[in-house]
């Protein structure tokens, strides 16, 4: 079989397999080009999920006639002056976007430079290219695609519904307009906008951050810690969530390297393990962080998407990651996310909506007057049973059992709520949940979450200064385990020494417990090494306890917290509010839930309809 070179058109065909794999891939590829040509404006069209039609329209810098030639040949490009690979400071590179996207659909492209006396148009249809020819148009470029795969039919058998690939075309978009908040951007699908995006004013961050709220909801604005730190020549900017802001997916994790987006696992790792201490396994933070660092540091230049970069040095990158991260969340203290009342008040609304109140119920009590799941008369006939009996000037109250609400003596609280963030205690109900009162509202505390979260920290603390205090046992405890359980144990004796729980080998099987950590207090031994020996199983031998301190400090605070169920006296209660606003992270348990929930007086009065 003879070798021979392939035609023109086909090697376009073959390289738009990889360019353009799906109308966003050619949004992208457009939108990219605008953003270079140094657009202030940036307007996109696309039908029926952009198989029909994809235009691009932007008030760039424009092309004469000579250069709209050029850029539908592979590989012409104006952005790489010095033929160097290693200095890339565009977002696009390769000159292939065009040409690629020419061979397999019907490309017109129309620009104009700046005091150019006329705009001129190039059509393309399956690789044909047409002489440019004069046309009316303003500053700048628009490109429309037509008939997007006409020229490659079997692709289009991979495309899925209009509405999913609008779907693909609008999460690019927006990841390009968080990276690029001096520019407005329009999407619209013919009939309707499905973004309008204006120019973000101000200084860097404060634009970022108007347009980060615009994209991912006013919540993330104001659960977001603001991250900004430098190592070596790399800078790291952006916005993370609190750990009480989370998802049930990554959909809102987004990471950009030099201004463009980029889907790389190391990031996404270093980001998994800046939060794993604050997190459930099935639980994502919501973020926004940004990479700059200089071009001779990091390759773009990976993937014909370009949706990947490789770091000269990763774990820099890596720890640069974590170590902010880590230290803005600490920063936060005991904040936790303001959606954690919201929450908790729709979870009491019906239907999640306040009750809609009657202005006219009397002195025992408002009752709805407009809920259409409320018969007629239904409100007069509850406001009848509510009055008080013959004789008696108040209704009467409930008898309150005495193991459900155990309230704070006045001689205990004569603190001033306003004094401290999370208030004074004033009881505690179900003796599992204290109610303390702010200046302004109520605080709920979940006192078992709250103290393991506390207790985690103390360890923490313990094993980064001079090492856990251990307390010896008077009766050393056997455990019994399986066999494996028993060896993975025994393999991390001297690492769990170190934290304070100190095992020895007792037959097959079996453990010792001489030593446990002493601010744990009394525990139940069997279950906190039953719980090690489990979660050891889930940890590479190779990975030091140490570099998964957070499991495991996790693991021995749920066996030494405050129990649901224990009964506080006031003065145990207050220390546990102080330590937890002294504390970091004590805003979220290990789990990434909340350890309290506070709710402001005028969330309480809409509840009942007071305002």
């Amino acid at each position: 079989m003879q070798l021979r070179r392939l035609p023109e058109t086909l090697v376009n065909q073959i390289a738009a397999g990889e360019v353009v794999e799906r109308p966003a891939s050619a949004v992208k590829e457009l939108v990219e080009n605008a953003i270079d040509a140094d657009a202030t404006r940036i307007d996109v069209t696309v039908i029926d999920g952009g198989q029909t039609s994809i235009t691009v329209s932007d008030d760039g810098i424009g092309m004469a006639p000579e250069d709209l030639s050029l850029c539908i040949e592979r590989h012409a490009t104006s952005k790489l002056p010095d033929d160097d690979l290693i200095d890339i400071r565009h977002l696009g590179f390769r000159g292939e976007a065009l040409p690629s996207i020419g061979a397999v659909s019907r490309l017109s492209i129309t620009s104009r430079t700046e005091g150019a006396n006329e705009a001129w148009c190039l059509n393309v249809e399956g690789g044909r290219v047409s002489d440019p020819q004069p046309a009316a148009h303003p500053k700048g470029t628009r490109v429309e695609i037509r008939d997007l795969f006409f020229a490659t039919p079997a692709r289009l058998k991979f495309l899925k519904t209009p509405r999913t690939e609008m779907n693909h075309v609008t999460e690019t978009m927006k990841r390009l307009a968080m990276a690029h908040p001096a520019i407005g951007f329009t999407l619209s699908d013919g009939t309707r906008r499905r973004l309008d995006l204006a120019p973000e004013q101000g200084e860097l961050f404060e634009a970022r951050l108007g347009r980060l709220g615009t994209i991912m909801g006013r919540d993330f604005a104001d659960n977001a810690l603001l991250i900004d730190a430098e190592r070596e020549s790399i800078r790291l900017t952006g916005y993370a969530g609190l750990p009480t802001f989370n998802r049930g997916n990554a959909a809102l994790q987004f990471l950009f390297v030099n201004g463009r987006p980029v889907n790389d696992r190391m990031l996404y790792g270093a980001l998994r393990g800046a939060y794993r201490d604050f997190l459930a396994s099935d639980r994502y933070p919501v973020v926004a962080l940004f990479v700059t660092a200089p071009s001779e540091l990091v390759d773009v230049n990976v993937h014909p998407a370009k949706t990947e970069v490789r770091f000269r040095d990763a774990a820099l990158v890596r720890g640069l990651i974590v170590g902010t991260v880590k230290h803005a969340l600490a920063e936060a203290g005991h904040r936790a996310a303001t959606t954690v009342a919201d929450a908790a008040l729709g979870a009491v609304r019906t239907g999640g909506q306040a009750l809609p109140m009657s202005r006219g119920a009397g002195r025992y009590g408002r009752f709805p007057s407009s809920n259409p799941s409320i018969s007629p008369g239904l409100s007069d006939a509850a406001a009848q049973f509510g009055a008080p009996l013959p004789g008696l000037a108040a209704a009467p109250a409930a008898p309150m059992a005495t193991n459900d609400w155990a309230p704070v003596d006045e001689a205990e609280s004569i603190d001033d709520p306003g004094e401290y963030p999370l208030g004074v205690a004033r009881g505690q109900l179900h003796a599992t949940y204290i109610v303390a009162q702010t200046a302004d509202g109520i605080v709920i505390v979940d006192q078992h979450a709250a103290h393991e979260r506390l207790v985690e920290e103390r360890i923490k603390r313990g094993l980064a200064a001079d090492g856990v205090a251990r307390q010896g046992m008077l009766i050393p405890e056997v455990v019994e385990l399986e066999d494996a359980g028993a060896e993975r144990l025994l393999a991390r004796a001297p690492e769990l020494a170190e934290m304070g729980l100190v095992v020895e080998a007792f037959g097959n099987g079996a453990v010792v417990v001489r030593e446990t950590p002493a601010l744990l207090g009394e525990i139940d031994i069997q279950g906190l090494v039953q719980d090690m020996a489990d979660d050891l199983a889930e940890l590479d031998d190779a990975i030091a306890l140490r570099d998964r301190i957070g499991d495991v400090c996790a693991t021995m605070a749920c066996h030494g917290s405050v129990r649901a169920g224990r009964r506080l006296n006031g003065e145990e209660m207050n220390a546990l509010l102080r330590e937890m606003e002294a504390t970091p992270h004590s805003g979220q348990c290990s789990h990434g839930r909340p350890t309290y929930v506070e709710l402001k007086l005028h969330d309480i009065e809409k509840l009942f309809g007071r305002r």
